[in-house]
């Protein structure tokens, strides 16, 4: 008895933090998403949900590092340019406790975005912080 009332704890347990690891992580899935609306559909309103508004973005150019904030720099990119065929996807997530990094890539025609973006669980919600990337241009 002893046995399996310890054995139903314990799986209870495993659960319980297996049900929580992915509604964390489809949370973040879904932060991520807006990017990508963000991105793909030049929404600016979606990147506004998706980065805290102090959130910044960090890049090399030409041999100089760069650095503006994110929401704002994105938002006046998308509103003067229009969308063009792209291709998204998550490469990577991780999680610890109330921080998440995560990889992705955006592929164009002729290059391809390569994001790391930072989040932080603020507020009961995931919004990313920080954003690095590069661009990597396609070879024909």
């Amino acid at each position: 008895m002893k046995f399996s009332l310890l054995s139903l704890i314990l799986t209870t347990i495993i659960m319980t933090q297996t049900q929580a690891q992915d509604t964390n992580l489809s949370s973040i899935e879904n932060t991520i998403n807006l990017y990508f609306d963000g991105m793909i559909n030049h929404n600016s309103a979606s990147i506004k949900k998706a980065f805290a508004p102090t959130a910044s973005m960090k890049w090399v150019e030409k041999g100089e590092y760069k650095e503006v904030n994110a929401t704002a720099a994105l938002t006046e990119y998308l509103d003067s340019n229009k969308p063009s065929k792209s291709v998204a996807r998550i490469t990577s997530i991780n999680r610890k406790g109330d921080t998440a990094n995560v990889g992705l890539e955006i592929e164009y025609e002729t290059f391809t975005f390569v994001d790391y973006m930072h989040l932080l669980m603020i507020n009961n919600e995931w919004l990313i912080v920080s954003k690095t990337y590069t661009t990597i241009p396609k070879e024909f």
